[in-house]
């Protein structure tokens, strides 16, 4: 048997932790009720959705005194007071609590608002009882009064209310006894315990913990006629979670002689590309492409406000960070394309290099998404190369927004199934700021600057992590795998409050309705993943010559440094996610990272 903690946060300030982050459900488990681990950096786990006005607007939501309990057939509920983003009392939850349910403790489904009664609700304790096979909620109205009702399942909303005493009532059944005095937790309020099975709490772990080598695989005898043939054997880096990946293996030849028959004691340390952060200072926004061998590097360029754009090229991605940089576009070139070029990607298009960015001919509210062509032949880092930018429009030719009222940003596009997708973040300023939405469309191929389908809305910023400081969901990328497509996305204000979200596809899904998309209900990519990393966000990714995926993203070395550009190696865990935040510590043990073996050669 384990135990899980549900507990709330203090806040600590709005650069740290702010209310709308603190006011959510935040999980830990423990072996003894003793001692508790926090769960996913000690960061919430369950946020409220904000709600919609009738103009689109959102109204920001957060969660007070969730009280989690025990379903039967392995399901479980949440029962919350929703409030106010900023922790106010939420008028229209006035009488209602927020219900939510799950069948494993890290995706949740918001069911609505249960009405209780006329009064705001202050407590409440859910509690399954198998006798009647029906949930009894006791909650205590803001008044002091105190009632209990039962109903049949979550979401019913036919209850009959009874007054109640409240004395002992939240003390009995929220295991007082049980609850530690301190957990050790960082700014924890508990709200309550229940008790899991081990192996719940260890799929909790592996979840909700970032993975860390714990061993390394490696055949105890291999054969190769040849160096060529040697390079393919990788060793298998196992993690804490049940996953494992391949690496490959710098090995030491020095008594081997591919010439001679025989077998050959060999050793070799298992390679790892090493990044400093920062790996690039004042750029935002990074993306490494792929092209003709080379690597290329391109970031929005914080030093001299977003009036350049500037390529690194080296034969391999660690030599980028100390490449040499080459202007290839700047606010002065051209008369419609002024500062703030924002967010540059390159992307391969059947068999052509492109660059997307933003741009604007001169004032902010006129910012729309662009593209650049490398000429047939051309050269990257030649800015002569590079056509002349267009703007991307619909398929008729007209624009995706009023110019001056909407904005259009951080534009990607990758395939899915054969066919292409562009996604990116707009933006209404009027009459009304709606906040920064994700839109997607179909792109034409053969001419990419246009759209083949009409823009529909695929995320808006509803969560609390999303909407902090403010309304924005922003800087999208695609990850491809076999059976589903990820992409991340950055939200909130590019200050320390960014983050990475993550959606989610099936394959053979309609990408266009959102629908069909699942989003994560918490951001797997923190100020609080990796120490001394504040504001992470607007990540890309790429493929290296050996198969390893790359996150470049971009981060605050410093809680009021300037935005400066990270790489670090992309993990999938145990559920094939991708895991953003395993640091070359965590990635590769220095105790695991020699292998010995016998070579054979043949």
């Amino acid at each position: 048997m384990a135990y899980l903690l549900n507990y709330t946060r203090k806040p600590v300030s709005k650069e740290l932790y702010d209310f709308k982050l603190a006011y959510s459900m935040h999980l830990a488990v423990s072996s003894d009720g003793v001692e508790y681990c926090a769960l996913n950096h000690n960061s919430g786990i369950l946020f409220a959705k904000a709600t919609e006005n009738k103009d689109s607007s959102l109204n920001s939501k957060s969660l007070k005194n969730p009280w989690l309990f025990v379903l039967p057939d392995g399901h479980y509920g949440v029962a919350a007071v929703r409030i106010e983003g900023d922790g106010g009392e939420d008028l229209e939850s006035k009488g209602c609590v927020l219900l939510f349910e799950t069948d494993n403790l890290t995706e949740y489904r918001e069911i609505g608002l249960l009405r209780l009664g006329d009064e705001y609700i202050e407590q409440i304790v859910c509690i399954y009882a198998a006798e009647t096979n029906t949930v009894r909620i006791f909650w205590r109205e803001q008044t002091g009064s105190c009632f209990m009702s039962e109903i049949k399942e979550i979401g019913d909303q036919k209850l009959i209310k009874t007054p109640v005493s409240c004395e002992n009532i939240f003390d009995i059944y929220a295991y007082k006894e049980n609850i530690p005095d301190k957990t050790g937790i960082e700014g924890a309020v508990v709200q309550n315990i229940i008790e899991i099975s081990e192996e719940t709490a260890r799929d909790l772990q592996k979840k909700l913990l970032t993975p860390v080598n714990i061993g390394v695989e490696f055949p105890k005898q291999i054969e190769a006629a040849n160096l060529q043939e040697l390079r393919q054997y990788r060793a298998k880096s196992l993690y804490s979670d049940g996953s494992s990946t391949e690496k490959r293996v710098d090995w030491d030849l020095s008594n081997v002689n591919f010439e001679q028959k025989g077998t050959y004691s060999i050793s070799g340390k298992i390679h790892q590309d090493h990044f400093e952060f920062p790996s690039a200072t004042n750029r935002a926004d990074p993306c490494i492409g792929n092209w003709n061998g080379k690597y290329y590097f391109i970031a929005t360029n914080d030093a001299d406000n977003n009036h350049t754009l500037y390529i690194r090229e080296a034969d391999t991605i660690p030599e980028l960070v100390f490449a040499e940089e080459h202007l290839i576009l700047d606010s002065d070139t051209y008369p419609e394309i002024k500062g703030l070029l924002w967010a540059p990607e390159f992307h391969e298009i059947n068999g052509k290099l492109y660059i997307f960015h933003a741009a604007t001919p001169g004032e902010f509210f006129y910012e729309e998404s662009h593209i650049m062509e490398l000429k047939k032949g051309g050269n990257p880092i030649c800015k002569e190369d590079w056509s002349r930018p267009k703007r991307v429009v619909r398929k008729d030719g007209s624009d995706i927004c009023e110019a001056g009222k909407e904005i259009t940003l951080d534009m990607t596009c990758f395939e899915w199934q054969e066919e292409y997708y562009a996604v990116w973040s707009q933006r209404q300023f009027l009459p009304k700021d709606l906040g920064a939405w994700l839109y997607i469309a179909k792109l034409n191929p053969d001419e990419p600057w246009k759209l083949l389908t009409e823009p529909s809305v695929l995320s808006k910023p509803e969560y609390g992590w999303a909407n902090n400081h403010t309304f924005v969901d922003e800087g999208p990328y695609a990850l491809p795998r076999e059976e589903r497509l990820y992409l991340t996305f950055s939200s909130a204000a590019v200050d320390t409050s960014y983050v990475v979200g993550l959606l989610t596809i099936e394959k053979d899904k309609d990408l266009l309705d959102a629908r069909n998309w699942h989003k994560k209900n918490y951001p797997i990519l923190t100020s609080r993943s990796v120490e001394g990393e504040f504001g992470t966000g607007h990540n890309a990714y790429v493929t290296d010559k050996d198969g390893v995926i790359w996150n470049t993203y971009h981060a605050r070395p410093g809680v009021n440094n300037v935005r400066s550009s990270g790489i670090r190696r992309v993990h999938f865990n145990i559920a094939g996610e991708p895991v953003l935040d395993m640091t070359e510590e965590l990635d590769l043990v220095e105790a695991y990272s020699n292998v010995k073996t016998l070579l054979v050669v043949s």
